[in-house]
């Protein structure tokens, strides 16, 4: 009786095991580590002080408020940029879709100028928006809106696009046999299972977004109280070499992004249930 032997590529789950958590343990848990030593110099009421003075507490709503709605922006536009990509055909496609991914090649300093540049009150837009409708976009939090949904959008069009690209036709043809219309077909057949991929990418944008700092700077106007993000916060404390300061402020972006992602993931999870177990 002959035995069938597997071989892999890779080394034995012991040594690949060790390797993943040395490299994990190097990238990931050490710098996290760090803020949580630095901030541990600090007391209770010291700690307490810091992270909810009016200024910090002010950019907390600033990054996470303009974070999410910029997110939810993107879930809504990207899954339509993503339908138009895989569904239909027309003139310069390619560039539209290679377009998508400029966020990621473009240095984010470049973007934070290109806009500030593109919406201030003497830019192309800029003087369009606030001389017709009296909207000041650039300095302002709406300017930071624009600069999370355009670093943003590409997590939600690539992590939708494959998904939809699976999806049978057929599906939709036989739920219009059986008398559904297209906004039926698309509720009941195409968005549940299109759901979980596009929180997937509502949790990439929104995480992207609550780190930016290159492409929000220079739009921003870093006006205290009014739109200064919480980056901005942390890189000034370190510019007045109040380290355990800006670990303080930090350990709390990380604790209530982790917290929002979490939620966002057990969401998905169940929602991927619920869809498998529909259909």
């Amino acid at each position: 009786m002959n035995t069938l032997r597997q071989f892999s590529v890779l080394p034995g789950f012991g040594l690949s095991l060790g390797y993943t958590l040395v490299y994990l343990s190097l990238i990931v848990l050490v710098p996290i580590s760090a803020i949580f030593i630095f901030t541990s110099q600090l007391s209770l009421s010291e700690y307490w002080q810091v992270v909810t003075s009016p200024r910090v507490m002010a950019s907390y709503q600033l990054s996470f408020g303009t974070s999410f709605l910029a997110a939810a922006i993107n879930a809504v536009f990207g899954v339509l940029l993503a339908w138009c990509l895989v569904r239909y055909s027309f003139p310069g496609k390619r560039i539209v879709d290679a377009l998508i991914d400029l966020p990621f090649a473009l240095p984010t300093a470049v973007a934070g100028i290109a806009l500030t540049a593109l919406y201030a009150q003497n830019g192309w837009l800029g003087q369009i928006i606030e001389g017709y409708f009296g909207i000041k976009v650039a300095f302002t939090p709406i300017g930071i809106l624009i600069a999370l949904v355009f670093i943003g959008l590409p997590f939600v069009v690539r992590t939708v696009q494959p998904v939809l690209e699976e999806i049978d036709t057929e599906l939709e043809e036989a739920a219009s046999s059986l008398g559904a219309n297209r906004w039926q077909a698309c509720r009941y057949v195409v968005l549940p299972v299109l759901l979980p991929a596009i929180m997937t990418g509502f949790a990439l944008a929104f995480a992207r977004a609550v780190g930016e700092y290159g492409s929000v700077i220079f739009i921003a106007g870093n006006i205290p109280m009014v739109s200064e993000i919480t980056p901005l916060m942390i890189i000034s404390k370190l510019e007045q070499y109040d380290y355990t300061g800006a670990t303080a402020i930090a350990s709390v972006m990380l604790i209530v992004s982790f917290i929002l992602l979490l939620l966002i993931n057990l969401l998905q999870s169940w929602t991927a249930k619920q869809t498998g177990r529909n259909a």
